[in-house]
């Protein structure tokens, strides 16, 4: 799935970068509109304008995608979350005396009369 995805990314990435190629290719109007409204040839519609920065911004957020699934598809499987450093749920109090008395942190008799407070 990510390596389809990653392929989509590049190829949307190839068309545009190939159709600014094309449109740049293109026979220059220059002279065609030498006075009036039409002087720089883009019609006098202010409208029109608003698609430049709106591509622009397009192509910025389709290469920052594509840069984000590269960097995750290299990086690997997500490893989750940080080890929990707390008690899992499942664990009594008796399972923690014994393993205080594993790790040698108590002694037998201490074991013992903590073990007769819990009332086990």
């Amino acid at each position: 799935m990510k390596r389809s995805i990653l392929i989509a990314a590049v190829a949307g990435m190839a068309f545009s970068l190939a159709s600014a190629w094309v449109w740049a290719q293109a026979p220059s109007e220059t002279g065609r509109y030498l006075y009036g409204p039409h002087m720089w040839g883009w019609g006098g519609g202010g409208y029109g304008m608003i698609f430049g920065p709106l591509f622009m911004i397009l192509v910025l957020a389709a290469v920052i995608g594509a840069v984000v699934l590269l960097v995750r598809w290299v990086g690997g499987p997500w490893q989750g979350t940080a080890p929990s450093y707390h008690a899992p749920a499942d664990r009594t109090s008796l399972d923690i005396l014994k393993e205080r008395f594993a790790r040698g942190e108590i002694d037998k008799n201490e074991f013992e009369e903590r073990r007769r407070v819990l009332g086990v």
